[in-house]
């Protein structure tokens, strides 16, 4: 994989970093959105495939992005297709700080040091260059306006955007309530951002926490309160995700030089 093109969630934390604090937007469900991110962007690479509500691995030769290899070469390991749903809930302690780093590494950001209270070592991170800050920011602000449909990765990253809270962060108030909502209806454009978006919403939930029911235990009793009648309710009419209790802080971790995030 080259590097001229910037990655999914390379894209998903550039566009939850505050240009003026330098502290990340929805820090704990923004760690679950890179964990999709990572997901849509092994899809577009054709290393992995939806199968159902699963993700199964289709080449597991390394892309050349160290990040997104070691999410391959974990999902590889697990031999069979996994829930979308469980691994984005499972632990992703780091993986925040893990791209603010690579994306310094890369020079698309700057660690600037200082304290909270006074005591406490800080570390924000700056972008180096806003303009493509903006240039991000302008495709989905073009989609949301056209209504054409976007690209694939514009539509997935859209929905990623969506699923953990971006929207409140990126069209604020009362005046971008319709932003918002073209933002959410984005997601429909993309099969697996789809897939991922909505398995990020359903982690916050605790959708994803919920034990599994036999399947023939399942369809006897029509699903009355069960986890897919749960899943089927949120993919037919999913709330705007500014809405969605967070209940996922304890995947974000406390990461060691982004305390103030």
């Amino acid at each position: 994989m080259g590097r001229s093109r910037r990655t999914i969630p390379e894209e998903l934390l550039l566009l939850a970093l505050d240009p003026a604090t330098g502290t990340t937007a929805q820090p704990q469900s923004l760690d679950l959105g890179l964990a999709g991110a990572q997901l849509v962007e092994l899809a577009l690479a054709g290393r992995i495939a939806p199968d159902g509500d699963r993700i199964a691995v289709v080449m597991p030769r390394p892309t050349g992005d160290p990040t997104l290899d070691t999410a391959l070469e974990l999902l590889r390991r697990r031999g069979s297709p996994v829930r979308a749903v469980h691994w984005i809930g499972g632990p992703r302690l780091g993986l925040r700080q893990t791209y603010l780093t690579h994306l310094e590494r890369c020079g698309m950001v700057h660690a600037v040091a200082g304290q909270m209270c006074g005591v406490l070592p800080t570390t924000r991170y700056q972008a180096t260059d806003t303009a493509i800050s903006r240039e991000i920011r302008a495709r989905l602000d073009s989609a949301i306006r056209t209504g054409v449909p976007p690209d694939p990765r514009t539509a997935a990253l859209a929905a990623l955007a969506h699923a953990v809270g971006l929207g409140k962060h990126l069209y604020p108030g009362n005046e971008g309530r319709s932003s918002r909502s073209r933002l959410r209806d984005l997601i429909r454009h993309d099969p697996m951002g789809g897939l991922v978006a909505h398995a990020v919403m359903d982690v916050q939930n605790g959708v994803g926490a919920q034990p599994r029911r036999p399947a023939a235990a399942a369809v006897a009793g029509g699903g009355n309160g069960g986890s897919g009648r749960r899943t089927a309710a949120v993919r037919s009419g999913v709330a705007p995700a500014e809405t969605v209790p967070q209940q996922a802080a304890h995947h974000g971790g406390v990461m060691a030089r982004a305390a103030a995030s």
